[in-house]
């Protein structure tokens, strides 16, 4: 049994996989909100994986998830969507990554802020590292939209397995609406 499922015996974790314009995309979540979400994938088997281990505690339920799929459907195909929108649950995170993730949360889509800035709204000015690691552990993408968050240089740095591509395709996208 994960951290997660000991901590929050009575939170059922559900999931669902489906497929976007940009591939699939697979949503681990709980009654307080999404736990964990993967980019966008090549498969649905993919897509799981990068939601592992919660979806192996979890009930695939994808009537529970219609409004989150439309939402992130539309997003996935260009429409100009605010995936914030859709709750998350980070209680098992520290202080300081929920904040920065919160704050990654209130960036407008197709614009960017320094990992600084994103340490400033965390509460730490002196964390762009800490940031970068929130960042880097962000287990919530699309909806904690780190591909926003760039460096002071605004150079793009690596991006889960997708890496820098994926990260200019979304905030171009997001630029376009």
């Amino acid at each position: 049994m994960s951290r997660l499922a000991k901590s929050n015996r009575d939170d059922r974790l559900t999931f669902d996989v489906f497929e976007t314009d940009l591939g699939w995309v697979a949503l681990v979540g709980s009654n307080h909100g999404i736990v964990k979400a993967s980019l966008s994938e090549t498969s649905p088997e993919t897509a799981l994986d990068h939601v592992q281990p919660e979806v192996h505690e979890a009930d695939h339920s994808p009537d529970e998830y219609i409004d989150y799929r439309i939402l992130i459907t539309a997003y996935c195909s260009g429409a100009p969507v605010d995936l914030a929108e859709i709750p998350i649950d980070t209680r098992q995170s520290t202080a300081f990554f929920r904040n920065a993730w919160d704050a990654c949360r209130t960036i407008p889509a197709g614009e960017t802020r320094s990992y600084g800035w994103l340490a400033e709204q965390a509460g730490n000015v002196r964390a762009a590292r800490g940031a970068g690691q929130a960042m880097a552990r962000n287990r919530l993408a699309l909806l904690v939209p780190c591909h926003r968050v760039v460096s002071s240089t605004g150079a793009l740095h690596g991006f889960d397995g997708s890496g820098v591509p994926l990260r200019s395709r979304l905030l171009a996208m997001e630029a376009n609406r």
